[in-house]
């Protein structure tokens, strides 16, 4: 048994890009409209900055529970590759099997539900019927079996679902990391990091921890309910748009932060984006943790003035520890240099909405 994509998804929407080698990804103008710009005013520091994952406006990265976008079946494709070359990207602990199905659930119910052009789950008791038509996957199984899986529950479902995963087990009093799929991470290692705890897994963040943001998010997240899922941004910057920028693989993206010159930022430089929500899971009393990573071009953020002239002043007033820490320190004089031409000094209105 294996899960074998049979493509033929792409067409005038699913988009036949690469995050690596040649990058010819990009997003479409309606995919640029789209794009979780994360700055609702013109400076920025650490917060906790949650809210309820509900359903927000229609079009938008928030108005399903799983965005599923343009780059869907190419992100696919990418995951497939990376964890081909380092299967330790998607590691589960024994324990966090019924964790897995949880999620499987989740996911499942929720993409038929919200994309049922896409996605099918039938279900006769536990034998379930899930059909992904953008990755060709057409499979019977046994609910909670794991035989009847080509992977466990966690990985076939995360295998189909963009962004990167992590499951937190609750126990002492606190939530510790024993699960996770991450192949689109921010310079973090799911090998080290497997196992730690909430505040051993987030003691690298500069500034936070001193101002009390963790501890706040700690005692939050273990009041968590089931069925009230929360969501938060995060964000950094990215040369070449790279899914994978793993401390495994720095030697082969690390050395692009020298490539840069004021001729090539603008096509090079993103903006790298993840929406993260956590979700309290049903039988498991887990909480499943997804950060949906969006790359956003400079000359393509900068086609929406207001983003233009905001990204230009949260950068060039940012912390120094703050820049360094998100890995764009030696390159920030040249991204205000470059988004100064398209600051002209107007006010921004709140918010990160383009057209308010």
């Amino acid at each position: 048994m294996s899960l074998d994509f049979n493509l033929g998804a792409f067409n005038d929407y699913f988009r036949n890009e690469t995050f690596r080698d040649d990058f010819t990804y990009a997003n479409s103008p309606a995919g640029i409209r789209r794009f979780p710009f994360p700055f609702d005013r013109d400076d920025y520091m650490y917060s906790v900055n949650m809210e309820p994952h509900v359903p927000g406006r229609k079009g938008s990265v928030f108005e399903h529970a799983f965005d599923v976008d343009e780059h869907y079946v190419s992100e696919m494709i990418d995951r497939a590759k990376v964890l081909a070359s380092d299967p330790l990207r998607c590691q589960s602990l024994p324990h966090m099997t019924l964790a897995g199905w949880d999620l499987l659930e989740l996911i499942m119910e929720a993409k038929a539900r919200d994309y049922p052009q896409w996605f099918t789950l039938t279900k006769d008791g536990n034998r379930w019927h899930w059909i992904n038509r953008p990755l060709g996957i057409d499979h019977h199984f046994t609910f909670l079996d794991d035989s009847t899986l080509p992977y466990g529950p966690f990985e076939y479902i995360t295998r189909q679902t963009q962004g990167d995963f992590t499951l937190q087990d609750e126990r002492d009093n606190d939530l510790w990391m024993d699960a996770g799929m991450v192949t689109s991470q921010a310079d973090w290692s799911l090998d080290f990091d497997i196992g730690m705890s909430f505040m051993e897994w987030h003691a690298p963040v500069p500034l936070a921890h001193e101002k009390g943001i963790f501890d706040r998010a700690l005692k939050f997240l273990l009041k968590l309910q089931h069925g009230a899922p929360v969501r938060r941004f995060n964000w950094t910057m990215t040369v070449n748009p790279l899914l994978d920028t793993a401390p495994e693989t720095y030697p082969v993206w690390g050395p692009t932060k020298t490539s840069l010159t004021p001729e090539n930022l603008g096509q090079k430089q993103h903006l790298r984006v993840e929406l993260q929500a956590l979700f309290r899971l049903p039988r498991s009393n887990a909480i499943a943790f997804s950060i949906r990573c969006y790359l956003g071009r400079f000359e393509e953020l900068v086609t929406i003035p207001k983003w233009g002239r905001r990204l230009h002043r949260v950068i060039r007033d940012i912390n120094p520890d703050v820049a360094a820490y998100k890995g764009f320190l030696r390159n920030r004089d040249a991204m205000v240099a470059w988004l100064a031409g398209y600051d002209d000094g107007a006010p921004t209105s709140p918010g990160f909405w383009p057209e308010d």
